[in-house]
């Protein structure tokens, strides 16, 4: 704060305010281009092979194009460790100024020209049977497809949350690119479910993508993806009834969106042909269900409890896992500060605070993200936390049902 005009009723206070992170949010746009990269540092690597002789080069150059499984589970992990934590909060007098400053927003909107020119780039990559210009002898191998496939996966997995950004807002046209950026892993029913139902339902035993305390993430996997879309085409089916509509009708927004995703693979595969198909199912698998691990991790365990007339409790801070590591935070549009965005759902990233109260996560979720894939180590880490939420009182968790019996006998106060 700066400049206090004290008049004889009345304290004018001037804040000045600077979010140090303004510049570094077009990191963001590192995942849509990360194939780039990749393909410069192969075609670096085998140069510099020729040129100098060093074989070895040519030999460790196609694990770039597992650039994308590379960032997720080892670059980012690291550098959230080395940076740490935040810290920094918007205050509230500059709020109004920052969720109006639309540079913020043309940070998301470029994800998506960018993410297009990609797919279509690796598409071809898959296909090229003469990639001589990339040091390359033929075309790609199939170890080098696979691992050009999870990274254009993990550009769509983040690419999810790009559309989770621009899909909570009133504008039209962000809602719009928000389906569009769904398009790539055919997951466009993700718009309404996580806005109409993730919120609503959100850490109660009624919402599909919030884990249960007990719960390990393979089971959770396919009870999220599939009870969300059954629940997305639900809730899709109801709004149109009630506008006397049928639900096959263009303006349902669960086919439109998916619509879109067959528009998409039904162009790529007319121009490069049925052999990018294999690839594209495995860039989608594997790109929602790094959306699915992120749900596992945001609500696990945690429950919002029921008032005396039987309703859950309003979503508070307290319902969601924080974690404000700085890293992953600009990566992911500040999905990590996820306490404040679902009670404030319609905040823009930039404005998103760390709440000193809500439960915190140990690390980044890009982290915590491998410890999900392994149910041991995950419980022995997260568990404890959940218990010391609740002061030890395992019963005021989101229990997984089947194994309540086993959890109440392990932890409940005796």
């Amino acid at each position: 704060m700066a400049n206090p005009a004290i008049d004889n009723e009345t304290v004018v206070v001037d804040v000045e305010w600077r979010d140090k992170k303004r510049h570094l949010w077009l990191l963001g746009l590192v995942p849509p281009t990360a194939v780039f990269l990749a393909t410069g540092f192969v075609a670096l690597f085998n140069a510099m092979s020729d040129s100098l002789g060093w074989g070895w080069l040519s030999t460790v150059s196609p694990a770039w194009w597992w650039i994308g499984p590379i960032l997720i589970y080892v670059l980012l992990p690291i550098l959230d460790i080395f940076f740490g934590p935040d810290g920094q909060n918007p205050p509230e007098e500059v709020m109004e100024q920052l969720e109006n400053d639309k540079y913020y927003r043309y940070c998301t909107y470029v994800y998506i020209p960018f993410q297009m020119v990609s797919i279509v780039f690796a598409c071809y990559l898959w296909t090229a049977s003469d990639l001589h210009w990339l040091g390359i002898d033929g075309g790609l191998g199939l170890a080098s497809k696979i691992g050009l496939a999870f990274s254009i996966g993990a550009m769509g997995g983040i690419g999810i949350n790009t559309a989770h950004e621009l899909g909570h807002k009133k504008v039209s046209l962000e809602r719009w690119l928000s389906k569009i950026t769904l398009a790539q892993t055919f997951y466009g029913h993700f718009y309404i479910e996580h806005n109409r139902g993730h919120h609503v339902r959100v850490a109660t035993p009624e919402d599909p993508a919030s884990s249960r305390f007990g719960e390990n993430f393979w089971t959770f996997l396919p009870r999220s993806v599939f009870g969300s879309l059954k629940s997305a085409w639900e809730l899709e089916a109801t709004r149109l009834r009630r506008a006397d509509k049928p639900v096959f009708h263009p303006s349902n927004d669960v086919l439109n969106a998916w619509a879109m995703s067959i528009v998409l693979w039904g162009g790529l595969t007319a121009i490069f042909g049925w052999q990018i198909l294999p690839f594209v199912a495995i860039q989608a698998v594997y790109g929602f269900s790094l959306l699915e691990t992120v749900n596992y991790l945001e609500h696990y365990g945690l429950l919002r409890q029921k008032n005396e007339r039987g309703r859950y409790e309003r979503c508070t801070p307290q319902h969601s896992w924080n974690s404000d590591h700085i890293c992953t935070n600009i990566f992911l549009y500040h999905l990590q500060r996820h306490s404040d965005h679902h009670a404030n759902p319609t905040r823009r990233y930039q404005t998103l605070r760390s709440f000193d109260g809500a439960p915190n996560l140990p690390s980044g979720y890009a982290s915590m993200i491998t410890l999900a894939y392994f149910p041991p180590i995950w419980r022995k880490v997260m568990d404890h936390r959940v218990l010391d939420h609740y002061d030890g009182d395992v019963t005021r968790a989101n229990i997984q049902p089947g194994k309540r019996d086993k959890v109440l006998a392990r932890y409940a106060k005796a």
